[in-house]
């Protein structure tokens, strides 16, 4: 199996897109992450699902957690938004690495370790070109253990 036959369409966004909207396509569509792209179309950051929460959660109480137990309901409700006027660019951490790109040549394994090295829940599938990266696709860590397993006869194929 080779990446580019793993590769899926995949919901992405761009940095400019509204966070507002990003979260509400991860929450419906239950995705662990969306892939960042550029304004010229080209992966640049992966968006975990975890981090929109981070955004979400006032840092008084990620720097004490048990502050969390006198937040009520009411004001708990309000969370999202903290999300109101944001961009997904505003949501990415100061440290979001790129995200990981494997050639579309790249055997089964070879996503596997990138994925595994990275720590990502997923990775994107781009041809690089002269006039740019043209992606292909995202393979998901739950779709690259249900097509190894598969391989492997322990689970049935789709």
């Amino acid at each position: 199996m080779r990446a580019r036959d793993l590769a899926v369409g995949y919901e992405t966004v761009s940095v400019d897109s509204d966070a507002m909207d990003a979260a509400r396509l991860m929450a419906e569509h239950k995705l662990p992450g969306l892939l960042v792209l550029d304004e010229r179309g080209e992966p640049k950051a992966i968006l975990p699902a975890s981090q929109m929460i981070k955004v979400l959660v006032p840092a008084y109480v990620i720097e004490d957690p048990t502050l969390a137990a006198v937040v009520d309901e009411k004001h708990a409700d309000r969370l999202c938004q903290a999300l109101a006027g944001r961009r997904v660019g505003d949501c990415l951490s100061s440290k979001a690495p790129p995200p990981p790109v494997a050639d579309p040549d790249d055997t089964a394994l070879e996503v596997a370790a990138l994925m595994a090295q990275v720590r990502s829940p997923l990775v994107a599938v781009a041809e690089k070109a002269k006039d740019g990266t043209h992606l292909l696709g995202v393979i998901t860590a739950s779709h690259l253990l249900h097509e190894l397993l598969g391989a492997a006869g322990v689970v049935s194929p789709k």
